[in-house]
C-alpha cells in the first residue's frame, strides 16, 4: 500500500533477506574483510555469528551473488537440527548427488569423488551451513570430516558457517577442539551505529526510487535507532510501520513524533534520543561513502568478484597461518575477530609445541607487512608499525633459546596488533 502512494517501484523494508538491498554497515565491512582473508587461504572453515535480524543470510546472500561461478562452486545448505547422517545427505544433494539409497561410506566415496571432478576443473567448492547453531555435535564432526578431502596437498572444500552468538558457545565444547584449530577466520556481526541508521534507510529507499517524498527528519532517525537498537531487521520492521501510517495519513514529513507513536503501538521505546544524530543524514550517508572509498577487495581471492563499492579489504592469497589479532582470550584456542583481543591476554592453553609457535608468530609478522604493503603509500603511522614489527622480530630471533620469554614476545605482538585495529577504527569512527 505505501509503495503505490510513495510511488516507490518496490517494498523497500520487507522482512524477507534480500542481497539486492545489502548495505555495507562498519561491521558488515568487516565481516566481508575476514571472509575475504579466509577465501585467499583456500582451505578450513570461516565462522560468522551475529544476533537475529543481524543481516547474516543478507550478507552470505550478497557474497553468493558475487561469487564467479567460473572460478568457485558455492552451495548453501540451511541445518534445522539434523544429525550427522542426515547433514552429509543435504551436503550430497546440493552437489547433485541425489542417490539417498546408499550407505554413508558410499556416499562420502561420491562427495569426495564429487569434489575431485571439480578441482581437476580448475573449480573451488565453498560449502556454506546456515544457522549453524541447529547443528548437533555429531553433525559438525562430518563437516570437519569433509574438510579433510585434498587433491596434492590442497584442500578440496573450504566450509563457511553462519550462526546465532550460542553458536560461539558450541564451539567452546570439549568435543570441537579440533575443528576449533582450523577456524581460520571469525567476525560477530555488531547492530549498527546510531550515525548509521540514515545511511541504510536512505540506502534501502534509494533502491526502489525514492526521491524525497517522505521526508525523514534528523530527530526521527535518532528515535529509529533509540526503538531498534540498530538491529536491521528490527529496523525494517518498524519502518514498513512507518510509511504505512504515512500512507493512510498521507504524510509528506515523518518527524520523531510519527516514530514515537508507531514505536509505541509497536511496543517498542524510542524516548531516548541520540545526540549523535543531529548531523544531516545525507552528511552521514556521504562520510560512510568517503571512508569506505578507502579499501578494495583484492581481485586474487579466486572465485568472488565483488564490485569496488563493496570495500573489502583482503590480503594476498598465502599459505601462513591466520594473523595473530584474531586470537582471542578464551578458553580454547582458536582465531577470533580481534575486536574481542584484551590487550596482553594471552591464552592459558597453547596446544603446540613452543617452537611452532615462534615460527607462527614470524609468519603472522610476515603477513602484517603484506597487509600494511597493501594499504598504498605508507603513512607516519605505517612506519612506524613497520618499524615495530621489524623490532618485535629481532626480539622474538633473540628470545627463540630461552622460553620464559616467549610469553612476553607473543604478548606484545599481540598488543600491536590489537592496537593496530583499535586505531582504524577510531579513525573509521572520527571522520
Amino acid at each position: 500500500m505505501y509503495d503505490q502512494y510513495y510511488e516507490f517501484k518496490g517494498r523497500p523494508f520487507q522482512l524477507t533477506p534480500d542481497p539486492h538491498f545489502y548495505y555495507e554497515s562498519l561491521t558488515h565491512r568487516k565481516a566481508l574483510s575476514y571472509l575475504g582473508y579466509g577465501m585467499a587461504q583456500g582451505e578450513g572453515f570461516i565462522v560468522i555469528t551475529g544476533d537475529i535480524g543481524s543481516g547474516k543470510t543478507t550478507l552470505v546472500g550478497h557474497v553468493m551473488s558475487n561469487i564467479d561461478p567460473a572460478r568457485l562452486t558455492a552451495v548453501k545448505i540451511v541445518s534445522t537440527q539434523v544429525e550427522g547422517d542426515d547433514l552429509l545427505r543435504l551436503v550430497a544433494q546440493q552437489f547433485n548427488i541425489t542417490d539417498a539409497n546408499v550407505s554413508k561410506a558410499q556416499l562420502l566415496q561420491r562427495i569426495e569423488a564429487f569434489l575431485h571432478a571439480q578441482a581437476r576443473k580448475g573449480l573451488r567448492t565453498l560449502l556454506i551451513v546456515d544457522e549453524a547453531q541447529g547443528l548437533s555435535i555429531s553433525a559438525i564432526e562430518e563437516l570437519r570430516m569433509l574438510s579433510n578431502f585434498q587433491l596434492g596437498g590442497q584442500a578440496l572444500l573450504q566450509i563457511f558457517l553462519l550462526g546465532q552468538p550460542e553458536f560461539r558457545d558450541l564451539l567452546n565444547s570439549v568435543e570441537l577442539e579440533q575443528l576449533r584449530q582450523r577456524v581460520i577466520a571469525t567476525h560477530h556481526l555488531e547492530p549498527m551505529q546510531a550515525d548509521e541508521v540514515a545511511p541504510y534507510v536512505h540506502h534501502r529507499l534509494a533502491l526502489v526510487g525514492w526521491g524525497g517524498n517522505p521526508d525523514i527528519t534528523a530527530g526521527a532517525f535518532a528515535a529509529i535507532y533509540a526503538a531498534t537498537d540498530g538491529v536491521p531487521r528490527r529496523v525494517n520492521a518498524l519502518m514498513s510501520r512507518i510509511l504505512l501510517l504515512g500512507a493512510v495519513d498521507r504524510l509528506r514529513e515523518i518527524d520523531e513524533n510519527v516514530v514515537q507513536a508507531v514505536a509505541a503501538d509497536m511496543g517498542l521505546d524510542s524516548e531516548y534520543v541520540p545526540e549523535e544524530m543531529t548531523a544531516s543524514p545525507l552528511d552521514d550517508a556521504a562520510e560512510l561513502a568517503e571512508e569506505s572509498a578507502t579499501v578494495s577487495l583484492d581481485d586474487d581471492v579466486e572465485g568472488l568478484t565483488l564490485e569496488p563499492e563493496d570495500n573489502v579489504f583482503t590480503p594476498e592469497p598465502a599459505d601462513a597461518e591466520p594473523i595473530a589479532a584474531e586470537t582471542e582470550a578464551r578458553p580454547f584456542d582458536a582465531p577470533v575477530d580481534a575486536e574481542y583481543v584484551e590487550a596482553g591476554d594471552l591464552p592459558n592453553a597453547m596446544h603446540v609445541d613452543e617452537s611452532m609457535e615462534l615460527m607462527k608468530v614470524r609468519e603472522e609478522i610476515d603477513e602484517m607487512r603484506r597487509i600494511i604493503s597493501l594499504t598504498g603509500d605508507r603513512d607516519d603511522r605505517q612506519l612506524m608499525i613497520a618499524e615495530r614489527l621489524d623490532a618485535i622480530e629481532m626480539r622474538v630471533n633473540s628470545v627463540e633459546a630461552r622460553s620464559e620469554d616467549q610469553e612476553a614476545a607473543l604478548r606484545r605482538v599481540l598488543t600491536l596488533l590489537v592496537e593496530w585495529v583499535e586505531k582504524e577504527e577510531q579513525d573509521v569512527r572520527a571522520a
